[in-house]
């Protein structure tokens, strides 16, 4: 059986249909098919004016799929990473960080469910939560809650 070799926008149309991709993260995955100088950028353009790439959907989904789990600073990097505007991101960082707390709440309650015994296990627990991208005031929040109730 012939393999067929994919065209530039063939394999950006397969790539995007298997989840958003920004502008950004398209140029560096298919950098290396370009044939010719231009090429990529001329389909990129294409795309993204047929509404195929949409860095406003890129930012929704990082949002919807990450936010249960993430806390602020870390879905900031990940859409840092994605080459997203900095104005766009910026402003879903605000409307993420009032929900942290509550984010980082359900997170904790997931994984430890119970208060810690000692302070070891708050170090740890303080730990994971860091390491998840949650901000030392909604850390603090949420295991002072615990010791109080």
């Amino acid at each position: 059986m012939a393999t067929v070799a994919l065209t530039l926008k063939g394999r950006a149309l397969r790539l995007l249909s298997a989840r958003e991709y920004s502008r950004a993260e398209l140029e560096r995955r298919l950098q290396a098919f370009e044939e010719a100088p231009g090429s990529l950028e001329s389909v990129l353009n294409e795309l993204q004016a047929k509404g195929f790439i949409s860095a406003q959907r890129v930012l929704e989904s990082v949002i919807h799929r990450r936010a249960a789990k993430l806390g602020t600073a870390r879905i900031r990097q990940e859409l840092q990473s994605k080459g997203l505007e900095p104005e766009a991101v910026a402003q879903a960082v605000e409307q993420l960080r009032s929900t942290e707390v509550d984010r980082a709440r359900e997170v904790w309650r997931k994984k430890f469910g119970a208060p810690p015994a000692d302070g070891a296990e708050r170090a740890k627990q303080m730990r994971f939560l860091a390491s998840r991208g949650f901000g030392g005031d909604a850390i603090h929040k949420v295991l002072s809650d615990t010791d109080e109730g």
